[in-house]
């Protein structure tokens, strides 16, 4: 079965059709309608499940792999559709058991690491504990983004998909963090919940009442006071820029003046922590000044899971372009930084690798 939601061909007829109206396929259209109709419903839903499995799991490139094993199941064991609950629904269960199965398994198992500061004492820091936490690019969350009036808001709410709460969640067992997922984000009643993964309503409420209690102590101090914007505001896009230009002039003293003194900076899959504004700064400060400082730094803006981020690019003494070295993403409180999280530039798809820029000049809008 193709599902890579590619374009090029013809549609026959009975897809096209099916692609023109997004009303609830029948059961019958479900198990007979061939492999270009349910080709065509199942990837109505690609972007979302996506996200879902990526709350599962925390890793995009996972995430994509197992929704793409999802919807061959789905094509699989389409005769068994029965119809008694949504199309959409079924393919939740299914990617939700697919990424049960992922992280149950023996050669996929996952352990929170035990992360330590600068100085090399151990810190309970959830952003780097969880070594395989990867960011999600706005661009994709869009595209998941539910049509206007529609349910499902929370597919891509702001403080479903931020890092640290991603970072918090992979700290509860695979179970308790699939129930937290659909009843708490996704809206399912107890009951769905419930049928969904094989437990009964009172190990779901159990299970339930004792993740939220774990989430509380990994989540940052403010978390309750986070809005529930889907991107990010004209304040915080006013801090990334003042955080590029920091960079670009080597100017440490301005870098200083945007961060908290309780900032934490965290590099997965790295499980260190850089923990209060001196110790950030002592990182900064032997790649920005004297002799051993890396080069000529420019940045990009850009958006990954509803935070404001800059790819980092540099050109070394000698070399003709600049290399991307990695992507920070910033969470901002009160107009000041609180937390960057760095990754390698590589994980977000459509960033160039170089930049050709005439010395001085401004990069390119991403």
């Amino acid at each position: 079965m193709s599902t890579s939601g590619g374009g090029g061909g013809t549609r026959s007829g009975r897809a096209a059709a099916v692609a023109a109206g997004p009303g609830e396929p029948s059961a019958e259209t479900i198990r007979t309608g061939g492999e270009e109709v349910f080709s065509v419903l199942a990837e109505r839903y690609r972007h979302e499940l996506r996200v879902h499995v990526y709350r599962m799991l925390g890793s995009f490139t996972d995430a994509e792999d197992l929704v793409q094993e999802t919807l061959l199941k789905a094509w699989r064991r389409r005769e068994g559709f029965e119809g008694r609950s949504t199309f959409r629904a079924w393919l939740y269960r299914i990617a939700t058991n697919t990424a049960l199965d992922f992280l149950d398994g023996p050669a996929r198992h996952r352990e929170v690491a035990l992360a330590v500061d600068s100085a090399g004492s151990a810190a309970s820091a959830a952003l780097a504990e969880v070594t395989w936490l990867q960011p999600y690019p706005d661009e994709l969350l869009d595209l998941a983004a539910p049509g206007h009036g529609e349910p499902h808001t929370a597919a891509v709410a702001r403080e479903t998909v931020e890092l640290a709460f991603l970072a918090a969640i992979q700290h509860l067992p695979p179970r308790q963090r699939a129930v937290l997922i659909l009843r708490d984000i996704a809206g399912w009643p107890a009951r769905e919940t419930a049928d969904t993964l094989g437990m009964s309503i009172a190990s779901v409420k159990s299970a339930l009442q004792r993740a939220r209690t774990t989430l509380r102590d990994h989540l940052p101090e403010r978390r309750a006071d986070w809005g529930a914007a889907t991107e990010p505001s004209a304040a915080e896009r006013a801090v990334l820029q003042r955080y590029m230009a920091a960079s670009r002039d080597a100017d440490l003293s301005a870098l200083a003046l945007l961060l908290r003194e309780d900032v934490r900076q965290a590099m997965p899959p790295h499980h260190l922590i850089f923990d209060g504004r001196a110790a950030v700064l002592d990182l900064w400060r032997p790649v920005l000044e004297g002799d051993g400082a890396w080069g000529e730094w420019r940045s990009v803006a850009y958006a990954v899971n509803r935070q404001p981020a800059a790819v980092n690019y540099v050109r070394r003494p000698g070399e003709d372009v600049f290399t991307a070295v990695n992507a920070d993403v910033l969470r901002i409180e009160d107009g000041l930084i609180a937390e960057i999280t760095t990754f390698d530039p590589g994980l977000l798809p459509g960033v160039p690798p170089t930049l050709a820029l005439v010395p001085g000049a401004t990069p390119p809008p991403p």
